[in-house]
């Protein structure tokens, strides 16, 4: 037989069977074997759990790809519109289960798992969460890129691949210890590597004018130093579709990583310093910008990503010999906050330098293609960069923002006219002392459409931060609420409760999350209410005995799990938190007698290395927790957990068994949230103020299944101007005054009164984030959460309310609404045929233009 032809008896083979493709549960046994030992090279006497895992992830990568590479051949040949997502943060968090979840071979791969000896837990627990995000950001990333792929938009995600991620956190003596995230350190099977779509991205140096042979003037940049951008594809697969989309990160590498002649001279670091002075550009995840050097890494980070994309997206377009004036109808580019802002400037480099178009030409694409999402409504956040950075880094971009800036204050001056002030607010340069590139303007400038991510959050952006811009582009506001994908969110961290759901109302609630509201019909069904409160405290039970093995700290399943997991900051108030925990402490010690409704109060959040306020607060939930849990009077009453390291990984556990969400962030400091989202989902109720999408997600649930307290941010921005005096509060609030003074006094830090001063000094003297003002409201409404805990049926009928009213919170509904109020796009199913490659005429891609792997 010929080795490299199929035989026409081969060619009838079924796909089912295929070694690559099939997907019985014997096909997936051999198949797994065959990986250990071909592709791991272990044989089973040597093969450790990481090794079956590698084996059972290439497994599932096989399956992934015919998908993949018919989605590209499909998006390729139709030419078909695409969204490009950009990102400084994709937090994806494992990309086993989820696949598995997204093929629908769930049960088949665990059984082959099963019949083989081994547990498929286990194997899942051995991947290495990819940490590429600090928090909310980079997982509303993730959500969205599995959403187009499941409603199959052609979309390339992209972003960068750090080679070290968010740090792993450890607590050491109560604080907040960083630890290097090697999530690279035994490979990643998930993601292909495309060196053949290398970038070549240029920094500092200077610029050039010259005419061309037309005679028109044109600007030549001349870098000093040069990196190549390796692009690394990782394939994203939607929900019962053939539609499997990309994430394509980009590594920094030299150009020349080894300089042969100066290591034969005997300097053997100056040998290979271009490497590693290249390399650095993607080393870590948001560099410490507290001093220059990490300002300019940071800066390089974001102008390698936005120039590496484009570049890219030129690539693509010259492959499907689409004409660059078309690059609009082609791409839809989505800023993801303001960190690939550059994006506007560099695509006007690219057009109006590199392919010579007309700037008016140029602008009018730019706009055309770009879109930005707003994620904050603190001013502080509004990132922007020093001229002098600018000017030795990116010359030629400073130059064509001064002309973006020049032209845009003209239609100012002609729009609202006599408006210095108006113009000093809305230019693109910072002229009050040292000059600065604001990049929130920048790209509110060069975006057709401007959205924030809740309703509350997208109407206070016209009304504070981007209210200039509101007044002069209304037409480009919009808004799309946050939303979060169900497939992760419930049917991989919570299957039992995902069986219970489906045996009641069927399958197709997760593509469709809207269905799920059937769900309200059982809500006070008896039967179906126990077995949703056995869910529950079967993660209770769980998390209750991995405790105790870890900390040594007995905790109650039947408590009342009181949750608040995200970043650590001020605005988020974890420490408000944290004096209502001292407050019922310091009542139970006061009278002993006093009964309360059992609770776990858990906590878990990583605070930026820089940020020591945060850090001292971790500290305080910690010194807290220490002596509660050590406390013999309060062991049925309280206790004090806080989880490091919260993660994707770790998330998916902490949702499902959560009774309450507490979301108590500043009412108009929270932009959206998701975590809210997530808890809902999994039938935790809320205590919350009116901030973020805690307004639609309370309107949703309805307000008799939500604890609201606290200010609005109207009565926020009121108390403000009319002079808010945080002393007087505690001066006038007896059990306010008691828990503070218990802190001050060192109760809670050995006798050093000292430790936990500056915390305390911001809350008596500043309080910006207005805790004092909002405590007493707080503590009311937690004694209602009390006494709604003590009636289990009806605790039980508001969570699976909660649950069944989640469905307008789906990150599918939000990519619709991006696509009918943004981008303009439909979606592009793909068709796949049996897998049979050699049947296909050979031949070579010289335009090396593959859009999916574009």
């Amino acid at each position: 037989m010929n080795a490299f032809w199929p035989t026409e008896l081969e060619k009838q083979v079924s796909s089912s069977s295929n070694h690559h493709t099939g997907m019985s549960v014997e096909t997936l046994k051999q198949a797994f074997l065959d990986n250990l030992f071909f592709v791991q090279g272990k044989p089973v006497t040597l093969a450790t759990k990481h090794d079956y895992y590698m084996a059972l992830a290439y497994l599932v990568r096989d399956r992934m790809l015919d998908r993949w590479n018919g989605t590209a051949e499909s998006y390729t040949k139709n030419r078909s519109r695409t969204v490009c997502y950009l990102s400084a943060e994709f937090l994806m968090g494992p990309h086993l289960g989820n696949n598995l979840i997204n093929l629908g071979i769930y049960d088949q791969v665990r059984q082959a798992i099963e019949e083989l000896g081994l547990d498929l837990e286990e194997l899942l627990s051995q991947e290495v969460e990819p940490g590429l995000g600090n928090g909310g950001l980079g997982r509303l990333a993730a959500c969205y890129l599995d959403s187009l792929a499941t409603l199959e938009v052609a979309s390339l995600g992209y972003g960068i691949r750090y080679e070290f991620g968010i740090f792993e956190q450890e607590i050491c003596n109560g604080w907040q210890a960083e630890r290097t995230d090697k999530w690279l350190r035994y490979g990643n099977p998930w993601e292909l590597i495309r060196p053949e779509w290398s970038i070549e991205v240029k920094f500092g140096g200077h610029t050039q004018p010259y005419h061309d042979e037309e005679g028109q003037y044109r600007v030549s940049w001349v870098p000093n130093r040069k990196v190549l951008g390796i692009p690394y594809d990782t394939p994203i697969l939607g929900y019962q579709v053939n539609t499997a989309n990309t994430l394509r990160l980009w590594k920094a590498e030299a150009i020349e990583s080894f300089d042969f002649e100066v290591f034969n001279q005997g300097n053997y670091y100056g040998a290979v310093e271009e490497k590693v002075s290249s390399e650095n550009l993607t080393k870590v995840l948001y560099p410490n910008d507290e001093k220059l050097a990490g300002q300019q890494l940071r800066l390089e980070q974001q102008f390698f990503l936005v120039s590496c994309s484009l570049q890219d997206m030129f690539r693509i377009l010259a492959g499907q010999d689409i004409p660059v004036k078309q690059f609009h109808e082609k791409f839809a580019i989505q800023l993801n906050d303001t960190h690939p802002a550059l994006a506007s400037v560099e695509l006007m480099r690219l057009l109006v330098d590199e392919h010579h178009l007309d700037w008016s030409l140029a602008w009018e694409i730019t706009q055309k293609t770009l879109a930005y999402t707003n994620h904050t409504l603190l001013p502080e956040a509004l990132e922007k960069w020093t001229v002098g950075l600018f000017s030795r880094l990116l010359p030629r971009h400073l130059e064509i923002i001064y002309e973006i800036n020049s032209r845009f204050l003209d239609l100012v001056r002609m729009r609202f006219p006599k408006d210095a002030a108006r113009i000093e607010r809305m230019s693109l340069i910072e002229e009050s002392g040292e000059r600065y590139v604001r990049m929130a303007n920048l790209a509110c400038v060069s975006s057709h459409r401007i959205n924030g991510v809740a309703e509350l959050h997208s109407e206070l952006l016209k009304q504070t931060v981007l209210k200039d811009f509101y007044e002069m582009f209304p037409e480009k506001f919009c808004n799309v609420t946050n939303g979060v994908t169900p497939r992760r969110w419930i049917a991989l961290s919570n299957p039992e409760l995902t069986k219970a759901i489906t045996k009641r109302i069927g399958s197709g609630w997760l593509k469709n999350l809207e269905e799920i509201q059937q769900l309200e019909h059982w809500a006070r069904d008896a039967s179906f209410q126990e077995e949703w409160r056995e869910i529950k405290q079967s993660f209770k039970r769980e998390l209750s005995n991995q405790i105790h093995q870890q900390y040594g700290v007995l905790i109650d399943p039947a408590s009342l799990f009181d949750v608040q997991v995200k970043r650590i900051h001020e605005y988020k108030r974890q420490h408000l938190n944290v004096l209502h925990i001292v407050t019922l402490y310091s009542q139970l010690k006061q009278n002993p007698q006093r009964e309360i409704t059992p609770r776990t109060f858990i906590f878990a959040g990583k605070a930026a290395p820089g940020y020591y306020m945060a850090k001292l607060i971790i500290k305080l939930i910690t010194a807290v927790g220490q002596m509660i849990n050590q406390d013999p009077d309060l062991h049925h009453q309280m206790r004090v957990i806080f989880l490091p390291n919260y993660n994707v990984t770790n998330s998916q556990r902490i949702y499902p068994l959560s009774d309450l969400s507490e979301q108590i962030s500043t009412a108009g400091k929270e932009a959206s949230g998701t975590g809210n989202m997530k808890f809902a989902m999994n039938g935790a109720l809320t205590i919350g103020t009116l901030d973020g999408a805690n307004v639609e997600l309370r309107d949703a649930v309805g307000a008799d299944n939500f604890f609201l307290f606290g200010m609005t941010a109207e009565e926020v921005k009121k108390l403000k101007l009319q002079g808010y005096r945080p002393w007087d509060i505690y001066q006038t609030n007896p059990a306010l005054k008691d828990a503070i003074d218990l802190i001050i006094s060192g109760h809670f830090s050995q006798g050093d009164r000292s430790l936990f001063k500056p915390l305390l000094d911001k809350l008596l003297y500043y309080d910006p984030f207005m805790l004092l003002a909002d405590y007493q409201s707080y503590i009311d409404c937690q004694q209602k959460v009390s006494e709604a805990y003590g009636d289990q049926r009806h605790w039980t009928e508001m969570s699976i309310l909660n649950s069944a009213r989640s469905g307008r919170f789906s990150s599918d509904r939000s990519i619709q609404e991006y696509c009918e109020r943004i981008w303009q796009i439909s979606p592009s199913p793909v068709k796949l045929g049996d897998y049979i490659q050699m049947e296909r005429p050979l031949g070579v891609n010289e335009k090396r233009c593959g859009q999916g792997k574009s």
